[in-house]
């Protein structure tokens, strides 16, 4: 075990230096003093994470249940459980009790492992696939709807954990071979994690570094991520975001009749797109792959596509599955590949927070997974909180799970396979790929000078899916940077990524509140700022 910590060690006093002043750390004085990953682990971290994250489920929970849309809390987890441990340190000491000191490491991991337990309740599926198998949404998308057939599976917190268990601790283990290549050799900014690692060395600068203590603004979380992204990246977003809204959608209203029913809203799911042992065998050896994919878009853009590959996957497996089982199959599979592709880029955004406070992989990986084993077990019994005190799932009541409906008429339209796409999205989609490959291979191929013009395939995707409106954002974030070193090259290396991850996290900051005011129906026009004491 020596060995081990030593070469740990090693691996973190080896960083990159450009890596770490590029992400606007400080480097410790004294990096010897960092404490071995088991005492990174600490009983009141743990204690202190377990609370952040009952609580955090609570509050996703119920978003889920009745908006179906659940902000990022990472960023207030990190601030939480440095508060939490900061008045605890400080109760003990005006009782004279000694504590050990609370360093960055010993916050990263109450981060990590808070996010983890909350991060299960939403990822989970409760408000969507897996509320999608039961009786009442199978009555909600018609008993005479073609393909929606009477399979159906009553929620239960005994089998629910259990495919929690399966699904996310499956995750854990595929990505972590990867974190070398990805955050080390690769140098992928990852910018939500590299922004709680700014905020978290903040907290525990013992110089009183003027990086943590730059205001938030609550408004430009993509410009602070534009402005921690490549130019390359920000320019394929905006590439994407024209070609995809500014070309393809107004051609494809012009073939309005042509290539699908003209009396089709834009809404439909046709623009869009009982398990047997070896549909679940499809779905994790499609996994690995695709978690990859969507850890290197992460670390890319910011963006955690996840729910986009269930998709892909529900149609797939509902197609494969036929008439019979297809929208079990597919609601199932598409469960399995989401919590692992989902899993992947958490991590992963949690590996890099972790490279850049200088924490030890081996105990981020370790607090990761306990985080997840808590979120197993506490996900369930708060979704049948909800689900036994209110009418989950009514449409005309407070919660009305409307993603529930959605993926099962997903799963529907899957089983009837290739024929309910619209005409030509076989073709686009062949074309589609065969561009990325070649883009890649012109980029790899090349020279540096021209492979670096070439757009990125992946983050020129991104628009195609979530929308075209935070490309303009990124790319001012990008327009920032190249005048500010233009201007002022050194200040510019310094105050860059404390200014983006001051961006970033002042969203991060104010979601925590924002979210409980939302339980209580509260949303009001509120513009916050924190500026520096003189």
């Amino acid at each position: 075990m020596g060995n081990t910590n030593n070469e740990e060690l090693k691996e973190i006093q080896n960083c990159d230096n450009d890596d770490i002043e590029k992400s606007g750390v400080e480097e410790p004085e004294d990096q010897s003093s960092i404490a071995s990953w088991t005492r990174q682990i600490t009983i009141r971290g743990l204690i202190t994470s377990f609370l952040i994250g009952i609580i955090y489920s609570v509050i996703v929970m119920k978003l889920n249940l009745t908006t179906g849309l659940v902000p990022n809390l990472n960023v207030s987890a990190a601030l939480l459980g440095f508060v939490l441990i900061r008045v605890w340190t400080m109760l003990l000491e005006k009782a004279n009790v000694v504590s050990t000191p609370f360093t960055r490491q010993e916050n990263t991991i109450i981060q990590t492992c808070a996010v983890a337990c909350y991060s299960t309740a939403f990822g989970g599926g409760f408000g969507s696939h897996l509320l999608g198998l039961n009786r009442k949404t199978y009555e909600k998308a018609g008993v005479d709807t073609e393909g929606n057939t009477p399979i159906t599976k009553e929620p239960g917190i005994g089998w629910m954990t259990a495919f929690l268990f399966v699904t996310y601790f499956v995750g854990l283990s595929a990505v972590v071979p990867l974190r070398k290549m990805m955050i080390i050799d690769y140098k992928l900014t990852y910018p939500s994690g590299t922004a709680t690692a700014v905020l978290i060395n903040g907290f525990h600068t013992p110089k009183g570094d003027d990086m943590a203590k730059f205001y938030f603004d609550f408004s430009m979380t993509y410009v602070g991520a534009g402005m921690i992204c490549s130019h390359l990246v920000n320019l394929s977003l905006l590439l994407g975001a024209v070609l995809s809204w500014g070309i393809m959608w107004p051609l494809i209203r012009e073939l309005k009749g042509q290539w699908f029913t003209e009396s089709l809203p834009e809404s439909s799911m046709k623009s869009l797109n009982e398990v047997k042992w070896y549909y679940v065998v499809v779905a994790y050896l499609l996994a690995p792959t695709l978690s990859f994919c969507n850890a290197y878009g992460s670390g890319l853009t910011d963006m955690n596509m996840a729910y986009n590959y269930g998709k892909v996957a529900l149609f797939a497996l509902a197609a494969l599955g036929g008439k019979s089982h297809g929208v079990v199959a597919g609601l199932v599979g598409c469960g399995v590949i989401k919590s692992l592709v989902s899993t992947s880029s958490d991590l992963m955004q949690d590996f890099k927070t972790g490279h850049l406070t200088f924490t030890s992989p081996r105990s981020m990986l370790i607090s990761q997974a306990i985080g997840t084993a808590i979120g197993c077990v506490i996900a369930p019994l708060t979704f049948f909180l909800f689900y036994k005190a209110f009418d989950v799932g009514n449409p005309d009541g407070e919660y009305k799970a409307p993603y529930a409906i959605i993926y099962r008429n997903m799963a529907i339209l899957g089983v009837e396979g290739f024929s309910a796409l619209p005409h030509h999205c076989l073709q686009l989609c062949c074309g589609f790929f065969a561009f990325a490959v070649a883009a890649n291979l012109v980029r790899d191929l090349n020279p540096k000078n021209i492979g670096r013009w070439v757009p990125l395939p992946m983050a020129m995707a991104v628009p195609f899916v979530v929308g075209g409106y935070f490309a303009i954002d990124m790319c001012m974030g990008s327009l920032i940077v190249f005048l500010w070193h233009t201007l002022e090259s050194n200040e510019a290396s310094l105050m860059v990524p404390a200014v983006a991850s001051g961006l970033i996290c002042g969203d991060g900051l104010w979601i925590l509140p924002s979210s409980i005011l939302a339980l209580f129906k509260v949303h009001p026009p509120i513009c916050m700022r924190f500026l520096p004491t003189t």
